[in-house]
């Protein structure tokens, strides 16, 4: 087994253990069994789904939930271009590979030093995480009725420290750390005055504006005008 293939299940394995807590959370969000796995089937990006069943249990409305979901899978669609250039897929492969294009998969297939390595690390941590949470899924939501309160048990902490996990290596910069700040500000402020599922589309809305400044303020100073400035003081600094 190949150092691919051994992280790829490992990674597996401990992605797949955070479904018990979706399908505990589902079935207390008011989703049934059969709904639950197909969420999980289907969707197939855990977060969002646990995005969509949180705005689900506030007694957010469909479209809140869904437009929350689709705000978190935007990540997935930036992965492919990612992966479709490394992994080259081709034909039924290629469709199978989109959905199977997660965090998980991406980071496997991305850290490994040859083709080779990423092919077998993107294919093993994809199927195998897909394989293991749709499996805990199912348990999660059968043992939903019976586990009671999932907050007894701590499963909706579980949801919040995945997500940390994913977000913390990327608050490498004091801009990221910023934004991070800044949306959960407006989060905070905007929960008490809007129903469920809002908060969240708020939080993006100010994220993409901070973006789209950004890349305003990094076009304009890359103007001919301003290259030449830099360029003029380089040069009066080295003379």
């Amino acid at each position: 087994m190949t150092p691919a293939m051994r992280m790829g299940l490992s990674i597996s394995v401990a992605t797949g253990l955070y479904g018990v807590s979706f399908g505990a959370l589902s079935v207390a969000a008011g989703l049934n069994v059969l709904q639950t796995v197909a969420l999980s089937l289907l969707m197939f990006t855990g977060g969002s789904q646990f995005a969509f069943i949180g705005v689900i249990a506030g007694g957010g409305a469909g479209p809140a939930a869904l437009g929350a979901a689709s705000l978190l899978g935007v990540r997935n669609a930036v992965y492919g271009l990612q992966m479709s250039r490394m992994i080259g897929p081709r034909g039924v492969w290629r469709w199978l590979a989109a959905h199977w294009t997660i965090d998980e998969s991406t980071a496997t297939a991305s850290s490994q030093p040859d083709a080779a390595e990423q092919r077998r690390g993107f294919w093993v941590a994809g199927g195998g995480v897909f394989l293991f949470w749709n499996l805990f899924t199912l348990v999660g939501a059968l043992l939903g009725d019976a586990l009671g309160d999932p907050r007894r048990f701590g499963l909706d902490g579980a949801a919040v420290a995945a997500f940390l996990g994913l977000l913390w290596p990327r608050l490498q910069a004091r801009e990221p750390v910023a934004l991070a700040l800044a949306c959960g500000l407006v989060t905070a402020l905007a929960i008490p005055c809007l129903p469920a599922g809002m908060p969240i589309l708020l939080a993006a809305a100010a994220g993409a504006a901070w973006g789209w400044w950004r890349s305003r303020a990094h076009a304009a100073s890359a103007t001919p005008e301003a290259v030449l400035a830099c360029a003029s003081e380089e040069r009066a600094e080295t003379s």
